[in-house]
């Protein structure tokens, strides 16, 4: 049944379709003369696909990682001066712990000597395996910037701006003076 039904609405199909020899003859004036392509002679298309790769998305993060790369905050970091933030909620007694010594740091990364770049991807790196962990407390050791000239502390600086940017980290100070002193920082996570 299934069967004659589906003949009925080709059959009708077709006479709806169907050209009248008035509008064929119209259709090849409008047309013209035709001549028939060889198979080995067909043309590839002449536009190409676009390719799949996002590539305004990733001039964009590059852009991004340029500006981060470039920062240098209005005030400047000396060799010598303690690095401090706290995020708003986390209370001065925990400050106070945390600039003493009193957490008890679970993992260190030591940036010393790396690039800004290097240095970047293995802060984050760090970061996130520390959290994974449950971690509460870290230290990061980057240097005092003895060796970088009229440049200052380059590291330092740039470990400041990027911890301030991570959500996960709720504060910083500088170490104790037996853990690195101005050229290390304990960092206060949040709870996973």
């Amino acid at each position: 049944m299934a069967d004659r039904s589906r003949s009925q609405n080709r059959a009708s199909a077709d006479r709806d379709t169907q050209i009248s020899d008035d509008d064929s003859a119209l259709f090849r004036d409008a047309v013209g003369p035709v001549t028939e392509v060889a198979k080995g002679q067909r043309r590839r298309p002449w536009r190409h696909m676009p390719s799949a790769r996002p590539a305004m998305r990733e001039a964009d993060d590059q852009a991004v990682i340029g500006e981060l790369l470039d920062f240098s905050p209005g005030d400047d970091i000396e060799t010598g001066d303690d690095l401090f933030h706290r995020r708003e909620g986390v209370q001065l007694a925990v400050m106070r712990k945390l600039r003493r010594g009193q957490y008890r740091c679970q993992a260190e990364l030591d940036l010393h000597g790396m690039i800004v770049d290097v240095a970047r991807q293995c802060l984050a790196v760090f970061l996130r395996e520390a959290l994974d962990r449950g971690y509460r407390c870290v230290r990061v050791v980057h240097g005092k910037g003895l060796r970088s000239g009229n440049r200052g502390p380059v590291l330092k600086v740039k470990v400041a701006h990027w911890l301030r940017q991570r959500n996960e980290v709720l504060a910083y100070c500088s170490a104790r003076e037996n853990d690195g002193g101005t050229g290390a920082v304990y960092v206060l996570l949040r709870r996973a």
